[in-house]
């Protein structure tokens, strides 16, 4: 991702005057290009009235200070490539002339503890998809750096993150769709740090519309005290454009950047616990063996518990797997088949059968005897795709399908995982179906995925299913 809209803290200047063109530009002479071209300058390369009120040289001075700053040829005209610069869609923060070097040094935070706090959503996207969004956006610069940022419920926070259309009280109002996209404050008291995203956006986690985690991981860039960067590559270039967001990391420069403000992380983050009890279902960290639906719950297996979930309901209920199925102490895999009534657990290399809360006899039998090889001893995770009548298995970075009409493996599987699921991880740890949707966990993250366009449409915490959000 490139720029996004971040606030200058200057009123803009609406000019009623309108001044010729250079007489030495030939391919835009159009009044509206001179427009957008002033407004544009206005905006991001602090040309003020004065400027403007100069013989033509003055405002050619500032086409050619832009065209610098982009890596553009350096003419001074409003020729087509520039024009078609100041037209993508990009942050708000001007380009050059906000802060002296002297500012720059001093424009971080000096904790290493900050606190942010998300005040609204936008109806684009569910809420824990925003709120996994921004936490992945703040930890791509905590990979790098000391820092460690905080979510505060209520209170008052470092960073405080909203969604606003138009004026909206920071004197740097939105524009609508396009154009700028979002803003942020330098680090300071009172607004400093805030980071502000326009709601005429259409907000996604994918490659349509504006992809909210590449915008805020900009805006968040500046709020903790970087300018504008000049290479293309970086995450701080000032103009948007989309980049694969599997497994993100801050280009080299934005890397050299940031921690010649705060410093380089010297240890990596240890490992967190993992979750043995029901009570540590909200861990952060958690990774669920398996999920599955069973008869209009969902069921959410760890080690030795499952938690069951009402899909229309808020509670939450825990118990041991051996309560409810002797046989089994653990589940690496689990789907159902609605309309057979069955859900079919997986645990190593035995699957069981099971119908609401009773073990169907004659089981386990042999993953083997369904068509997997010999080298195969466990599933990672499993799902039942019910309009296509295929079961998908996953296993380390490939997975199977296996036709339940014909009632056997299809033919060219093993295939890869990241070759036909596209802009998600390479392996899943549980998987589920629902509404339409496929929802493939890695670790805590999970990916909510159009099986049908092949494509991410949103991003989550795997635990905010069982009310962790």
């Amino acid at each position: 991702m490139k720029c996004f809209k971040i606030p200058v803290v200057v009123v803009l200047l609406h000019l009623a005057l309108s001044l010729s063109a250079p007489v030495n530009d030939t391919e835009l002479t159009s009044k509206n290009d001179w427009d957008q071209c002033r407004n544009y300058l206005k905006r991001f390369y602090n040309m003020t009235e004065p400027t403007l009120r100069t013989p033509d040289s003055g405002l050619q001075d500032k086409i050619r200070e832009m065209q610098e700053f982009f890596g553009l040829q350096v003419t001074g005209s409003l020729n087509r490539d520039t024009m078609e610069e100041m037209e993508k869609p990009r942050c708000g923060v001007p380009d050059v002339g906000q802060l002296t070097r002297s500012a720059l040094r001093n424009s971080r935070w000096r904790q290493r503890r900050i606190t942010y706090r998300i005040m609204n959503y936008t109806p684009d996207l569910e809420r824990r998809e925003v709120d996994t969004a921004i936490a992945l956006a703040f930890k791509a610069w905590s990979d790098v750096t000391p820092l460690t940022f905080v979510r505060l419920n209520a209170g008052v926070a470092d960073i405080v993150i909203l969604f606003a259309v138009r004026s909206h009280g920071d004197g740097a109002p939105f524009d609508g769709p396009s154009g700028t996209l979002a803003h942020a404050f330098f680090p300071g008291s009172g607004i400093g740090g805030d980071a502000h995203f326009d709601e005429d956006e259409r907000w996604t986690l994918s490659r349509a519309g504006i992809n909210l985690f590449l915008v805020a991981a900009h805006e968040f860039g500046h709020s903790l005290g970087l300018e504008h960067s000049k290479d293309r590559s970086a995450l701080m270039f000032p103009t948007y454009s989309y980049v694969n967001t599997n497994g993100y990391r801050l280009p080299a420069d934005d890397v050299r950047r940031i921690q010649a403000l705060y410093g380089a992380r010297q240890k990596p983050i240890p490992p967190q616990p993992k979750p043995t009890n029901p009570s540590d279902r909200c861990n952060p960290q958690m990774s669920f063996d398996a999920i599955t639906s069973v008869r209009g719950e969902l069921w959410f297996f760890k080690d030795g518990t499952v938690w069951r979930k009402q899909l229309r309901r808020p509670d939450v209920t825990s118990s041991p797997i051996k309560n409810i199925f002797p046989n089994i102490q653990s589940v690496d895999a689990a789907f159902e088949i609605k309309d057979r009534d069955v859900v079919i657990l997986f645990k190593g290399s035995q699957y069981f059968l099971t119908r609401g809360l009773r073990m169907l006899s004659r089981y386990p039998r042999s993953i083997h005897s369904i068509g997997f090889p010999n080298s195969v001893t466990h599933i990672d995770a499993a799902l039942y795709i019910k309009e296509r009548k295929k079961a998908l298995f996953f296993i380390g970075e490939k997975y199977w399908s296996y036709n339940l009409r014909r009632g056997h493996m299809e033919r060219g599987y093993p295939r890869r995982i990241n070759y036909d699921f596209p802009g998600m991880a390479n392996k899943v740890d549980s998987a589920f179906q629902n509404s339409g949707f496929l929802y493939l966990s890695n670790g805590p993250i999970q990916y909510k995925y159009n099986y049908r366009n092949k494509q991410v449409v949103g991003v989550l915490k795997t635990s905010s299913w069982i009310n962790c959000d």
